[in-house]
């Protein structure tokens, strides 16, 4: 599918700072719309239905399936996640920016279906840092962090498949990093050639 918009999947093994560094860089950056996906899981601490994530029942998810509303969907630590098709499409046609924190088992899926979806991989500095940044959350027991941990050596061997890996060592390092990633595709020639179209007319470039 050939969009105005670009499209951004962001993943990253849990701790690894995925979430806070989306959340800055939509912050600074108003062209870019965030992709709320769907899920199974309860929230955790402050997080809202429809802001973080659209929380939902199982039975429910699995209809969604069912009706092909999901671009992509996978089972991650147990709960279903899955990204809306009709949300993407719209906001993509309509020539927006867009942004989807996602795993990387649903990151490859995306691709398939947008070849020119940028896929960008948050590693954490070491293995030690990661454990240390999932302990501080305070949100899991240490059985549920040591299960985090070893998927995130699967996860982390997947970073391979990606068009962009940035190292969250220094937070305003790595956000630094995604923007300079995000600012870069927009001026890629597919890219000005799909969104501003009408000057490259002008230019007998098409």
């Amino acid at each position: 599918m050939e969009t105005p918009g670009n499209l951004f999947c962001v993943a990253a093994p849990s701790g690894a700072g995925k979430s806070s560094l989306v959340k800055a860089l939509l912050e600074l950056d108003s062209h870019l719309a965030v992709s709320i996906s769907h899920t199974t899981r309860a929230p955790r601490g402050q997080e809202q239905h429809g802001r973080e994530y659209w929380f939902v029942p199982e039975p429910e998810f699995r209809a969604m399936v069912e009706r092909g509303e999901f671009f992509e969907w996978a089972a991650v630590h147990g709960n279903l996640y899955g990204t809306s098709r009709k949300a993407i499409e719209a906001r993509l046609q309509g020539g927006e920016d867009v942004v989807l924190e996602i795993d990387w088992q649903g990151a490859l899926q995306i691709k398939q279906l947008f070849p020119h979806a940028v896929l960008i991989f948050i590693l954490p500095p070491s293995w030690d840092e990661l454990r240390q940044r999932l302990m501080r959350r305070g949100e899991d027991g240490s059985e549920v962090i040591a299960q985090r941990m070893a998927n995130a050596r699967q996860e982390v061997a997947q970073a391979r498949h990606f068009d962009f890996v940035i190292i969250n060592a220094l937070f305003e390092t790595a956000l630094f990093d995604l923007k300079t990633v995000v600012h870069s595709q927009r001026l890629k020639y597919a890219a000005q050639l799909r969104n501003r179209s009408q000057v490259f007319a002008a230019l007998d470039l098409v």
